[in-house]
């Protein structure tokens, strides 16, 4: 529930050091804001990727340049130079450095919470719950719209997936294609997150379906990896447009949440032995 309160930045004990640069973070509720310090000569492929072990930032990053100036080269080619008095927004995927003799402070409102984490230290073989997301009849829709449109109407999309995922604590993984895959260390907040998520899509014109999964996972680099991940992914194959599917284990981590859940029937799964339960939120 959002609240009315004040926290001094400077008094945050939440501070991350790294090679030239460190973060200062402060989470109110539900919101994560953070404070960078890059020193010149700071480059996020020499600095960050050897710690977290991805070739690639794989963080979205909105933010307000309030001194120095910083590079960003996409995976694609492209790049960008941010100055002094500069909103900015960065896709995942990408390298980035302090440019000049001048350091760059900065303060980001997303892509902060697991910034410069090794990925043991965020959810690296343990207990954690996964949404995946996928656009329903997404290949008409592009047919019907045409590349530019389309294009322009997935973008606002992810856009919006992503405000959510930040908003309800949500680590996003990889897109598949047309949907996300995300990991949460809380049942009822990747529950939420994807009743967010579905109604999002719909103010964007678009349905989606998705599925959640509480399971034992090994995140390596910008993956991960082990049973529980097909079992999201198959639990979400059987929602449909604008449902949100859970699996056997979730549904009895949500007991006490005030999340309503039906049965929506048992199944097999592929890859899978018996029948298996499959919950649908109501």
């Amino acid at each position: 529930m959002p609240r009315l309160h004040r926290y001094p930045l400077a008094e945050s004990a939440e501070v991350r050091h790294f090679p030239n640069g460190w973060i200062r973070i402060v989470t109110l509720g539900d919101f994560t804001l953070g404070e960078f310090r890059l020193q010149p000569g700071w480059r996020w492929s020499k600095d960050i990727a050897p710690i977290v072990g991805t070739p690639e930032c794989p963080h979205h990053h909105v933010g307000y340049i309030m001194e120095g100036q910083m590079h960003v080269l996409m995976s694609d080619g492209t790049g960008i130079d941010l100055y002094a008095g500069d909103v900015y927004e960065i896709p995942p995927g990408h390298d980035a450095w302090v440019v000049g003799d001048t350091p760059m402070h900065s303060v980001e409102f997303t892509g902060v919470r697991t910034f410069a984490l090794a990925p043991e230290s965020v959810g690296g073989g343990v207990v954690a719950t996964l949404l995946f997301t996928d656009i329903v009849d997404s290949t008409a829709t592009a047919s019907r719209l045409g590349d530019t449109e389309w294009r322009a109407m997935l973008l606002e999309h992810n856009a919006a997936m992503r405000a959510e995922l930040d908003g309800h604590r949500g680590r996003e993984l990889k897109t598949t294609g047309d949907g996300f895959l995300a990991v949460f260390d809380s049942a009822s907040r990747a529950v939420r997150c994807a009743q967010a998520m579905v109604e999002a899509s719909r103010r964007g014109n678009l349905q989606i379906r998705a599925g959640c999964h509480t399971g034992e996972v090994v995140l390596m680099q910008d993956d991960v990896f082990g049973s529980a991940v097909h079992a999201a992914a198959r639990v979400m194959a059987l929602a449909g447009a604008g449902q949100v599917l859970v699996s056997w284990t979730t549904r009895d981590l949500l007991d006490g949440s005030g999340i309503a859940l039906e049965s929506a029937g048992r199944h097999v799964l592929k890859g899978f032995e018996g029948e298996r339960e499959v919950f649908r939120v109501v």
